[in-house]
């Protein structure tokens, strides 16, 4: 019988199942730690990236209802400007037609060529609508057409876009045309008024 050195006389240590050295139970713990940090890392960035995408949404929103605001202001004043000018422009102006070159009168007649050029001048003006009403004297609301016209008291240079959000600048004027009485030719010449409608962008 060969005699067994005395090292291997003795059988060798095993461990139970589920027992563990503290060097691999610190490496666990460190493993756990690190993989909590990465999630603790990473839900931070969520949560900045969300409070920075919130923040961008709220200074959007704001600068989109400035420009809202600025673009309607615009548009007031474009028509505020047109309708102080029109009366006096070529194609409303009365000219020299009623003896003498007045101020804010418009030529009834003119204007009623006009319709017929509506389409033309909508893209020139480029404002919803242009409407002359006359106050005084008081009639009945009648639109004026070419079979109704001169027994009307609302000239539409072309019909409103419905559905829109429009309001509009309004001036007083002198409504004028040529009418004949007893083979007498003379002029007519009525208080109204001329409103341009803008757009109220929301």
């Amino acid at each position: 019988m060969v005699n067994k050195p005395f090292w291997k006389r003795f059988p060798k240590p095993t461990r139970e199942k589920g027992f563990q050295t503290n060097k691999e139970k610190m490496i666990k713990l460190n493993n756990k730690r690190a993989q909590m940090k990465i999630q603790q890392t990473a839900f931070l960035l969520i949560a900045v990236t969300l409070f920075f995408v919130l923040v961008g949404i709220f200074v959007l929103s704001f600068k989109m209802s400035d420009l809202k605001k600025s673009a309607t202001l615009l548009e007031e004043k474009n028509a505020i400007l047109l309708v102080s000018k029109l009366a006096n422009s070529p194609e409303f102006s009365c000219g020299n037609a009623f003896g003498i070159n007045r101020i804010n009168c418009i030529d009834a007649d003119k204007v009623m060529m006009l319709k017929k050029l509506s389409t033309t001048y909508r893209r020139f003006w480029g404002v919803n609508n242009i409407e002359i009403r006359k106050l005084y004297p008081e009639s009945a609301d009648r639109e004026c057409t070419r079979e109704t016209y001169p027994e009307c008291n609302i000239i539409n240079i072309w019909p409103r876009i419905t559905g829109e959000n429009y309001t509009a600048i309004d001036n007083f004027v002198s409504l004028c045309k040529k009418e004949s009485k007893n083979n007498q030719v003379y002029d007519k010449c009525e208080l109204a008024l001329l409103m341009v409608d803008y757009e109220v962008i929301q």
